[in-house]
């Protein structure tokens, strides 16, 4: 018996086509194709707003990061660093 290879695009779609179906049993579907009710409520909410492009992976990076350093200190550290290749963070952190 082979084994079946199918990308998880494929499996997605599979998966919304038959949760769209009227009376579908969807926490049943769930368990068929191995995920929580809370990633297929998830999948099928992005194929009702984005359509098959909905489906796609998102990126897991934050949006914004509050602790992120200003472009212009970002500048002074590297042209401290490129002046004086041997300094450390700690020499660097001290002058400025």
């Amino acid at each position: 018996m082979p084994w079946t290879t199918r990308d998880a695009m494929s499996l997605k779609q599979e998966f919304v086509a038959l949760a769209r179906q009227p009376g579908s049993n969807k926490r049943e579907l769930c368990r068929r194709f191995g995920i929580s009710p809370q990633t297929a409520y998830k999948w099928l909410e992005r194929y009702e707003a984005q359509g098959q492009s909905g489906l796609q992976e998102k990126s897991r990076r934050p949006a914004t990061s509050p602790k992120l350093t200003q472009t212009a200190l970002e500048a002074q550290v590297i042209a401290l660093r490129q002046a004086h290749p041997a300094w450390g963070g700690r020499t660097i952190s001290c002058l400025l």
